[in-house]
This record gives C-alpha cells, structure tokens and sequence, in this order.
C-alpha cells in the first residue's frame, strides 16, 4: 500500500535550502518515491500561516518512506536545511 510524505517548509536561508532541495530528488527515486506536489500555489483554509511550501511525496510503502527518511543520504541531505536553511514539519501518512 503507498504511503505519502506530506510536508509543511518554512524557508530561512534560499541558498542553504537549495543545497537540500537539489539532492533530495535523487535520493527520492532511489527508494521509489514519485513527487506529487512540491512548492507552487497553495491556499491555507485552516492553521495558522507558518509555513510557505508545501510538498507530497508518494512511496511504494510505509516501509520505503521511514528507510528514505532514516537512509544517511537522506540525512546528508537534510543537514543542510536543519542547519539554518528552514524549518520543516513532516509526516509520513498510509494511503488507501
């Protein structure tokens, strides 16, 4: 059954951001992962307006999405956001 990243990003440093962004898709194929919505035009109906990108990542399974996330790569990957490049709020969601 797929299972989907679902993300909320706060971008603080663009150039930080983008030394994260531009790994992560290559790392996403690699555990079969296909990006549904990245960025672009979003409408917030409820919450507060924290966060301005948006993203959904479907993966094969619950399973691939947890080994992408713990995978070094990925981790790699995502010290560059965690070290002042944004701020993200993300979840992994079985699908149906």
């Amino acid at each position: 059954m797929a299972a989907y990243w679902v993300a909320r990003a706060k971008i603080n440093d663009p150039d930080q951001y983008k030394k994260y962004t531009d790994r992560v898709p290559a790392i996403l194929q690699k555990f079969g992962a296909k990006i549904l919505a990245r960025g672009g035009k979003f409408q917030i109906l409820e919450g507060p307006e924290t966060f301005g990108r948006f993203v959904v990542v479907e993966f094969p399974s619950m399973e691939q999405a947890v080994a992408c996330h713990d995978s070094p790569e990925y981790q790699e990957a995502a010290a560059f956001r965690k070290d002042g490049g944004g701020e993200v709020e993300l979840v992994i969601v079985d699908g149906m």
